[in-house]
């Protein structure tokens, strides 16, 4: 099981629901993602990298869930979710190869935003 996985884990055992879960989820990897953008130190910060494969992991596992026949989301979302990774997938490359702080905000506001929606505040 991977780090994130496993840290999925662990949270979901303190956590009362699934939305919950990935609502807090989502928002630790969006404060990761606003430290760096915040104390940006270039394209070799190990931080930006960790942050970035935290946020690619989390977003893998919405994907694996997403397409799973076990999903009781209407196709309509599970699409939009699978729309949604396969951007943030694509970013996360573009930010790999050419990295600035200014590409970040994108994933920020998707995690953040996705976030709110779950925990009803959107």
């Amino acid at each position: 099981m991977s780090n994130a996985a496993k840290a999925y884990a662990r949270t979901a055992q303190v956590s009362s629901s699934p939305r919950d879960i990935e609502a807090q989820t989502l928002l630790m990897a969006a404060r990761k993602l606003v430290e760096i953008q915040q104390d940006w130190k270039g394209a070799g910060d190990r931080r930006m990298h960790a942050a970035l494969l935290f946020n690619r992991r989390l977003w893998t596992i919405f994907m694996s869930e997403a397409e799973s026949n076990d999903n009781p989301q209407p196709l309509e979302v599970r699409q939009n979710i699978l729309n949604i990774a396969i951007f943030v997938m694509q970013r996360t490359i573009e930010l790999q190869t050419d990295p600035s702080p200014e590409k970040l905000q994108s994933l920020i506001d998707i995690n953040s935003n996705i976030a709110a929606g779950l925990s009803g505040r959107a």
